[in-house]
């Protein structure tokens, strides 16, 4: 028999759609969207201030009648070079573009729910222009196996009530979504990344990896809708 790999081990782990936000929310609200630098949409629209995508996300999930956008991973996207951050590279291939995680796009102030049993390992503000703005990861442990949750682009007060090794249950509201002032600068929403190795990273990991080393990452990192089930 083949051995299960680390990306069948975590889609075992839910059995059905598992929500990671809530404000009533059910799966028939939810519809894809293409954020990469292969929609015409966002080429003609050349968007490049928080509210500017707000008002393309509230006009595409207006057309779509539905109440949450999501999608995103393993995405090209050309969001990411109004910031310092991640386009000063002059190389192509080493330029961070690429999106390593599931991202859900609510309304501010939109809880945030742990998706699975886990201990807080660390939390900080991310406070550089494009960056998560306040993060919280969480450990996880399902007999022999370890890995990480990353929640990114919360408030600010999402991290006031916490402590590392604190425990949490699944379906528990750990945070809200933060506005752009606090969370990076974007339109709200959540960065939602599962994490095999953390290395010594704490409160923070790369979200967006660069060409040269996308297989590394996607690796390390695989699609987080393996655990939401959101289907698409």
């Amino acid at each position: 028999m083949q051995e299960k790999t680390f990306s069948d081990l975590i889609a075992g782990l839910t059995t059905g759609f598992t929500p990671v936000v809530d404000a009533g929310f059910f799966v028939e609200d939810y519809v894809p969207i293409d954020l990469s630098v292969n929609n015409p949409e966002l080429q003609e629209a050349e968007l490049t201030s928080a509210s500017e995508y707000s008002i393309f996300l509230r006009k595409f999930l207006e057309e779509k009648q539905k109440k949450v956008a999501f999608g995103g991973y393993n995405e090209k996207r050309g969001l990411y070079k109004r910031s310092a951050l991640f386009s000063t590279p002059v190389e192509e291939d080493l330029i961070r573009n690429v999106h390593l995680g599931v991202d859900i796009w609510a309304e501010e102030g939109t809880a945030v729910l742990a998706v699975l049993d886990g201990t807080v390992h660390s939390f900080q503000d991310n406070n550089n222009f494009g960056d998560y703005g306040p993060t919280i990861i969480l450990k996880h442990e399902f007999q022999d196996l370890s890995f990480y949750s990353l929640y990114g682009h919360l408030s600010r007060n999402s991290l006031a009530h916490f402590k590392a090794g604190q425990q949490v249950k699944a379906g528990e509201k750990i945070g809200e979504l933060g506005g752009p002032s606090e969370n990076g600068d974007y339109a709200p929403h959540l960065h939602f990344q599962i994490i095999r190795d953390l290395g010594t990273q704490k409160g923070d990991f790369p979200g967006v990896a660069c060409k040269r080393d996308l297989e590394k990452f996607l690796s390390n990192c695989p699609d987080p809708n393996l655990l939401l089930k959101i289907p698409s």
